[in-house]
């Protein structure tokens, strides 16, 4: 094998790996995991997607290193996330999207290391869990 590789045959071979990749449906090294498709190391996950190294996650697709996370996308390092896109480094975030470091965080945008916000505006604990608990409620 010619360890030659031109431009051209580089960008075929490369796009076929990742027609392969997208259309990959089997998952590897899962435990427990129902109904997902393509994902990687998991346990007890179901309905879910594209998922690496995930816990006990449900209809997420794209997420690594997550655990109790429940419809969410492309989440990194993130724990008991709800409804929530692109996020990282962040627990307990509620229909919240490119947050990280963050915590506590119900319908915020952008936030970094914050705690205990609802659209982007602090509240303290007790606050947060009162409103919350009333918008919960209501968005059912």
């Amino acid at each position: 094998m010619s360890t030659a590789l031109s431009a051209r045959e580089f960008e075929m071979r490369f796009r076929t790996l990742i027609a392969e990749n997208r259309g990959r449906v089997d998952n590897f090294g899962c435990v427990k995991c129902t109904d997902c498709k393509g994902c990687t190391a998991c346990t007890f996950c179901t309905s879910s997607a594209k998922l690496l190294r995930c816990h006990f996650c449900s209809e997420c697709s794209g997420c690594t290193d997550c655990s109790h996370c429940t419809t969410c996308e492309n989440l990194m390092s993130c724990h008991h996330c709800t409804d929530c896109e692109d996020c990282s480094g962040s627990s307990y975030l509620v229909r919240s999207v490119g947050c990280s470091g963050s915590s506590y965080c119900f319908g915020c945008v952008g936030l970094a290391n914050k705690d205990f916000h609802i659209l982007n505006q602090p509240y303290s604990r007790q606050e947060y869990f009162q409103i919350t608990k009333h918008l919960l409620a209501e968005l059912r």
